[in-house]
């Protein structure tokens, strides 16, 4: 009875919680969005397209996304099937509410699957809240406790560097591309 005080505490996902952390992860995910839906886009399309509203190689909706799932369903990361459902459903109304805020801010749609199977008003679709699903609960189950792994071994002041450099060409990017969003062919038409 006396040992347990002495007993190592497991490390849990939930231990980390730093600012440096979270900024990192959300330009991971941010940036991996960016290769997906160029990506996707170049195999449909073959074309090349800047996705998105910023100039930059990241669409923060993913960033926004992962970090949203992480902090609402850390807890589930050892139940699969419950992250699934919740990822769809989160990240389905995280793709609805941006879909709209960007078309009333610029009256420009970024994305548009009216021509998808159960799409609501074109925001989202079944197709799109699936692929959500099998994203969070990849990212939610086994890539943050990777990614915890890896981000321990890099030293703090490379992290810290590594964040002000990022936040500062975001910073800019935002500020620009406010008053002059990414558009054209293969991005909003």
């Amino acid at each position: 009875m006396g040992n347990t005080v002495f007993m190592k505490k497991e490390s849990t996902p939930t231990d980390y919680r730093t600012f440096d952390f979270y900024v990192l992860l959300f330009f991971l995910l941010s940036v991996f969005g960016w290769l997906w839906e160029t990506g996707l886009y170049l195999i449909t399309s073959h074309k090349f397209a800047n996705r998105g509203v910023n100039k930059g190689p990241y669409l923060p909706i993913y960033g926004v996304g992962g970090i949203l799932l992480w902090f609402l369903l850390k807890s589930l990361h050892r139940r699969p099937a419950a992250t699934f459902v919740l990822s769809a459903g989160l990240c389905s109304a995280l793709e609805y509410a941006t879909s709209a805020v960007l078309e009333w801010k610029w009256h420009i749609r970024w994305w548009d699957y009216s021509d998808r199977l159960l799409n609501l008003n074109g925001r989202i679709c079944l197709l799109s809240a699936v692929a959500f699903g099998l994203g969070g609960t990849a990212l939610n189950c086994r890539l943050i406790p990777q990614y915890m792994k890896l981000y321990h071994k890099v030293p703090k002041k490379w992290r810290i560097a590594v964040c002000v450099l990022f936040l500062l060409v975001f910073a800019a990017d935002i500020t620009y591309c406010s008053m002059h969003p990414n558009t054209g062919n293969g991005i909003t038409e």
